[in-house]
């Protein structure tokens, strides 16, 4: 495993470079965690995070939920997205099961909260998410996922359950150096303020629900 302050091994087409630079054992509603902060200098205020249980064992097939950041959903609970309850699933699923979270600070699905908060002015008016990023002059997603890789080197994990909806999640590991075994389903039950969004997601970018 790499050593605190070292920077972690990524591939060469990327420049998403991070460094383990902190950790700290964290009593959580769901069971303790390590939890591990990345970043690519040690100024910088929103590192990635990597909340590890402490029994995690790294030569076994770990459950792993790699999760952007959802400041709506995840910290005030907006119901326009199941992000907020998919974390909360995926602390209790790794604390039952001795997993990992990777926290990746990719609001919007990359595009972060102002131009976020944008985009659903737009939704607003009767656009759907698809079509609000793409007015706004963005990607339909503009995660990348090699930053989570390169953490779970450092954290000597090689193969992976990944707790995924997404199939360009798991695509996205198909040339790094982690092997997906299975994708894990993480559904949310919908409810009326979600319920278009969640529809988008299946039908125009092949999430997977059922």
């Amino acid at each position: 495993m790499v050593q605190e302050g070292q920077p972690i091994s990524l591939p060469v087409d990327t420049a998403a470079a991070a460094t383990r630079r902190a950790e700290a054992l964290i009593p959580t509603p769901y069971g303790d965690f390590r939890m591990i902060a990345y970043s690519a200098t040690p100024e910088d205020y929103t590192p990635h995070l990597a909340l590890v249980h402490p029994d995690m064992k790294p030569d076994s097939e770990v459950i792993v939920r790699i999760h952007s950041e959802c400041i709506t959903g995840d910290l005030f609970g907006s119901k326009r997205c199941d992000c907020g309850e998919q974390l909360s699933r995926a602390l209790q699923i790794a604390a039952a099961k001795k997993g990992v979270v990777v926290y990746l600070r990719q609001e919007g699905r990359g595009i972060g909260i102002i131009n976020k908060l944008k985009a659903y002015q737009l939704q607003d008016t009767g656009l759907d998410t698809i079509e609000a990023n793409e007015h706004l002059g963005f990607e339909i997603d503009a995660r990348h996922y090699e930053v989570a890789q390169g953490i779970l080197q450092d954290l000597g994990v090689n193969r992976i359950q990944l707790l995924t909806n997404n199939p360009e999640k798991i695509d996205a590991f198909d040339e790094g150096p982690i092997t997906v075994v299975c994708r894990l389903p993480i559904v949310i039950d919908p409810v009326a303020e979600n319920m278009g969004y969640l529809r988008t997601k299946e039908l125009l970018m092949g999430h997977l629900f059922k």
